[in-house]
């Protein structure tokens, strides 16, 4: 007969497993949004552009040396690539925060931080759960370069990254 802790650490086993190929499944399901987001984004751009024969060769020059307005980010909207001028205004709200953090605007900011870290910083429990969704927006900052990862999981905030909106 199977003992009782025998019994519920095979549960416990399966359910990690569980939660695992869960993960590996948001993470890919994740990138494809990613990807369909940026394609919709370049699609858009493309289409609002004009042709190359409805535009004088004078002003096509023009058009491609005017500045790119940027508007204020609503939520689920992409982090874009960040650029000499970009301002944390066009980040969605968790991400701004994260970049406050880290700006010293509230809790130890200024600093490295670890995602658990971070998660505590923003107000939320240190469970899995909260923490890989912070780890996937600093992740998403970082690659996007408003972040630097200096080791895997620890995120810190790259000069000139931060301006008053």
């Amino acid at each position: 007969m199977p003992s009782m802790m025998g019994l519920l650490e095979e549960r416990e086993r399966a359910a990690r497993q569980r939660v695992e190929a869960l993960q590996a499944e948001l993470i890919e399901a994740e990138a494809v949004c990613e990807r369909l987001v940026i394609a919709r984004e370049v699609v858009g751009r493309v289409l609002a552009e004009p042709h190359a024969g409805d535009v004088p060769p004078a002003a096509a020059a023009c058009v491609s040396k005017q500045p790119v307005q940027v508007a204020a980010a609503v939520p689920g909207s992409v982090v874009p690539v960040w650029h000499e001028g970009l301002d944390v205004g066009v980040l969605a709200l968790d991400y701004r925060r994260i970049m406050d953090i880290l700006a010293g605007g509230s809790g130890p900011g200024g600093q490295a931080m670890n995602c658990r870290q971070l998660a505590v910083a923003l107000g939320l429990e240190a469970v899995p759960a909260k923490v890989e969704g912070v780890r996937s927006k600093a992740k998403r900052l970082a690659v996007r370069g408003w972040l630097a990862e200096e080791r895997p999981g620890v995120f810190t905030l790259l000069p000139g990254r931060v301006h008053d909106s």
